[in-house]
Parts: C-alpha cells; structure tokens; sequence
C-alpha cells in the first residue's frame, strides 16, 4: 500500500513541474536575405529577453514566394516588400494582406560596367530592370529626374509604364523581362549599358549604392519596406511588439551604421 501511495505522489507531482510548459511566443517570419534577414537577427535576441518572442526567420530568394507563404498560414508575417508592390499583390491575387510597419528604404540604383556617369548613356543605350511591374514606375520616376526621359503627366508616376513615357531624347531601349534576383548576374557579365538593381541584391552581389551606382534614388523615397501580415492577425500583441522593436532606436542605428546610407530607417 505504501508503494502505490509513493507511485501516486511522483505522478501528481511530474504533473505539476516536471511538464512546465513554455509560454514564450514564436513568430515565423519570411525575408530576403540582405538586408532584411540581417536585421531581423539584429532584432531576434531583443523580442526574446524583453517579448518572450522567438523568431524563426524563412529566408527566400524571390519576391513571390513569401507572399505565397503568407496566405498559406506558413509564416506570421513577411518582411521584404515596398507599398506599392504589396498593393500590387493584394490587388492581383486577393490577398487579405495588411501592411503593420514600415521600417526602412533600399534606395534603388543604376548600375553599369560601362559607364561612370549616367550623363555618359549614349544614344540607344540598352537599360536593364526587374520585370516586376510594381517597380517599373519608380524606376521609371528615377530615369525622369535625371532628365533622361519624361512621363505623361497625366499619368500617376508610381504606376507608370514604358508606354508612358513620352519623350526620350536618347532613344533608350529599355528591357524589362529578368526576374529581380538576376539583376546582379546581369550586371556582372556586362549585359545592356545599365543595369537597374533593387537594393537587396545589390548589397547581396557585394555593391555598395552609394558608391557603385551611377545614380541612385533620393532619401525621401515613398517605397517603404514593410512588415506584411494576415489581415486577421493585424492586432495580435506579437506583431505589435515585431513592429516596436524593429522600428526601435536601436535597431534603427544598427541599420545606419551597418549600411552607411544604402539602406535608410523610416520608423
């Protein structure tokens, strides 16, 4: 009898403390790997010593899959995309997407193996950029404050196309059919006279902007990065508390200090 009352006791007791649980959040979240997923590390041992929050960072090389990974419940939030072409995507697929935060600029750059100034483009010069649509309207806003070519005024300039421009003085020939990721390859064997590369790859295939590019977009860019969520998720306290600490002063000055100027905070 004594030994069923001692068998009973360690039970009850390995009920009460030996199966704690861990109450700590996990926070899934998609990024492309620079600067994003760089930051996020930045931001992970902070969530977790002052949130409970564990970050689980999915890096991904492109720009659909983690809107894909969103919708399907795979990840919390993603973090690699600007307003506008998170709009875009909402718009074409549906998504009930909202957007929670922005956190930082990639001011967006031309580059060429050819040429140190944009000035020296000659006539019928080739321009290469990302066949995403959303971003052709800044690239092209870009091209128009340099004077190399002028948009239809009627037309709002963040969704203008190729079909809007309505004066090109040195018949430029623009080609708009690589995928975002292939930009720096591009670069790199030297196709067209220009290349246009989204900021991320650039830092990822070693460019530095402010030093590489033969001209780059201004600080008050409106294409913010953001943190993207599930609509129903918009209010969890978890998302909140992503939000506060990558808009942090702390994560804003590692921001400053590890990109120099190519990647610029909003929070």
């Amino acid at each position: 009898m004594k030994k069923i009352l001692i068998t009973i006791v360690l039970v009850f007791t390995l009920g009460l403390f030996g199966c704690t649980t861990n109450d700590s959040t996990t926070l899934k979240i998609a990024a492309t790997s620079v600067p994003h997923a760089e930051i996020l590390e930045e931001a992970k041992p902070i969530l977790l010593e002052e949130y409970d929050i564990e970050l689980e960072i999915i890096v991904v090389q492109d720009y659909v899959t983690p809107n894909q990974f969103l919708d399907n419940g795979d990840v919390d939030a993603n973090f690699f995309q600007h307003i506008p072409y998170l709009e875009a995507q909402i718009s074409d697929f549906g998504y009930e997407f909202t957007n929670v935060g922005g956190i930082h600029i990639e001011p967006i750059g031309v580059y060429s193996q050819k040429y140190n100034d944009i000035n020296d483009l000659p006539d019928g010069a080739t321009i290469i950029f990302s066949n995403s649509v959303a971003d052709h309207g800044r690239i092209l806003s870009l091209l128009e404050l340099a004077g190399l070519i002028k948009l239809d005024s009627s037309v709002d300039k963040i969704a203008a196309l190729v079909s809007d421009v309505v004066s090109n003085p040195k018949n430029l020939v623009f080609k708009s059919d690589i995928e975002a990721s292939l930009l720096p390859t591009a670069y790199n064997n030297s196709e067209g006279d220009a290349v246009i590369i989204n900021t991320n790859y650039a830092l990822q295939a070693g460019l530095n902007p402010l030093s590489d590019a033969i001209l780059i977009e201004g600080e008050q860019s409106p294409y913010v990065n953001v943190i993207a969520v599930r609509t129903q998720d918009k209010d969890l306290e978890s998302i909140a508390d992503l939000v506060r600490v990558l808009q942090s002063n702390v994560i804003q000055s590692f921001i400053v200090e590890q990109y120099e100027g190519s990647v610029v905070p909003v929070g």
